[in-house]
């Protein structure tokens, strides 16, 4: 076991290496670096080919496992209360940040800029009626081969209730869904071998494309929102986070420290969505509050979107020289908030809504938008790894709430001494936080959590705690 997790030591290094060789590459060469784009599409293209497996396998093993339906419906609804209350707080930074800096005044539109935004506009748009429908499926199976996660979501919720109807007839379902979380999980250990190679031709192509000197002519938008980012992860969330779990905010992203490398080296939140699921279930938070707050958080909870959308508004304005009133900023952002729900992890919904929402309320400012394409690659980065990171702690809160987290097993892997299992991907049978306890059963090989003997105990045994999974 030793030697396998040091061989994904060394495949994280390399992730390094390639971030490294693939900017070097991007001011070199930077038109055969554009070229290498395929490279960093595949390996994300790979990723979001397990995101609806997994999500479906862990929610259908959180809710079905648990006795009382009722238990669910209170994580969701804490969750959903929670997202929208730090977004709130997110739009708000983002106005105060974005109106001290005035980060758009004195920039000119060119041509070519105008043309830039007209066509980052088209089709942008989306109605609220249009995105609740869109979470219907069409069929029971298109929502797994279209990758909609909140139509997977959806389908899962409601067979992981189905399975608590069904009662002891659905165990052996259990199981079998329980196997399948096994080899969807080693598929997408398999997978990140190719991390290096994503991350090399991902950042070739965006350094290739932009140069040093867009970088310059909007290095105060892009520090800002930089600046701006950090100040809501550690000061708000950090904050919170002690406040409400006693956890430090740092150690738990030690402990995330490689799907942030992930994520920066492909801009997009959702290529490490799985890998949060399998870490927080590993770090002491029970299966359902991981299983109903990680994928709904995806959607709902975009902190990081939230203050890139505010700033980029305003940037957008002042750089049209047509400064939005309060009471306008309020209104278009609450508007690009709401449009933007299901957007997060997808490299570019971003800058898609904001010009979808500059359309629907000020068209005249639809033309600045061609502002932010050229370092739009670069503020994703920091957009996704804020979302992330927000998806993270939310996870923390809302298991403390519902006191649904082991606590000292969340001590015990944050100090480092209960290693997560790369090779697997997987939890290593931990209890849940109702007992405060490990089970006795421990696979030693890092066996799945689903094959404890919680999940095919009769119904009458355990009536109303939550599974040990």
């Amino acid at each position: 076991m030793a030697a396998r997790r040091e061989r994904t030591h060394y495949l994280y290094l390399a992730v390094i290496a390639a971030v490294v060789l693939g900017v070097a590459v991007g001011f070199a060469a930077p038109d055969a670096a554009k070229e290498l784009k395929p490279l960093g599409t595949g390996f994300v293209n790979l990723i979001k080919m397990m995101i609806s497996p997994v999500i479906f396998c862990t929610i259908v093993l959180g809710v079905g496992s648990v006795r009382k339906a009722a238990k669910v419906g209170a994580v969701g609804g804490l969750a959903l209360g929670y997202f929208m209350v730090m977004s709130t707080v997110a739009l708000a930074i983002g106005l105060v940040v974005g109106n001290l800096l005035e980060p758009g005044a004195g920039l000119h539109i060119t041509a070519e800029t105008r043309a830039a935004g007209e066509q980052q506009a088209e089709g942008a748009s989306e109605s609220t009626v249009d995105f609740v429908l869109g979470i219907i499926p069409k069929t029971l199976v298109s929502a797994f081969t279209e990758g909609e996660v909140l139509q997977t979501l959806l389908v899962a919720l409601l067979a992981g209730f189905a399975l608590q109807a069904m009662g002891k007839a659905g165990e052996p379902v259990l199981r079998g869904i329980g196997h399948i979380q096994r080899l969807v999980f080693r598929i997408l250990a398999m997978i990140m071998w190719a991390a290096p190679v994503g991350a090399f031709g991902a950042i070739a192509a965006v350094v290739g494309s932009t140069g040093v000197d867009a970088l310059k002519s909007l290095a105060v938008i892009m520090l800002g929102f930089y600046a701006t980012c950090v100040l809501f992860v550690f000061v708000v969330l950090g904050a919170l986070l002690r406040l409400v779990a006693g956890v430090s905010v740092l150690a738990l992203f030690k402990y995330l420290a490689r799907e942030f490398l992930l994520i920066l080296s492909t801009s997009s939140s959702e290529s490490a969505l799985p890998r949060l699921i399998a870490k927080m279930e590993h770090l002491g938070v029970s299966k359902p509050v991981v299983g109903i707050t990680v994928p709904t958080g995806y959607s709902f909870n975009l902190d990081g979107t939230a203050i890139y959308l505010t700033m980029a508004s305003l940037f957008v304005a002042e750089a049209m020289g047509q400064p939005l009133a309060v009471g306008e900023q309020i209104s278009l952002l609450v508007f690009m908030v709401i449009a933007s729900k299901g957007a997060a992890g997808v490299t570019g919904a971003g800058l898609a809504t904001l010009a979808g929402g500059l359309q629907s309320h000020k068209p005249a400012l639809v033309d600045g938008v061609g502002l932010i394409v050229g370092i739009d690659r670069f503020m994703s980065e920091a957009r996704a790894l804020t979302n992330f990171a927000g998806n993270a702690v939310a996870t923390v809160l809302i298991g403390t709430w519902t006191k649904e987290i082991d606590k000292d097993r969340v001590a015990e892997v944050l100090a480092g001494r209960a290693p997560f299992d790369e090779t697997t991907l997987l939890d290593d049978g931990h209890g849940t936080a109702d007992d405060g306890h490990g089970t006795a059963d421990t696979p030693a090989d890092g066996a799945p959590a689903v094959t404890a003997p919680a999940v095919t105990a009769p119904a009458d045994s355990a009536p109303e705690r939550p599974a040990k999974v």
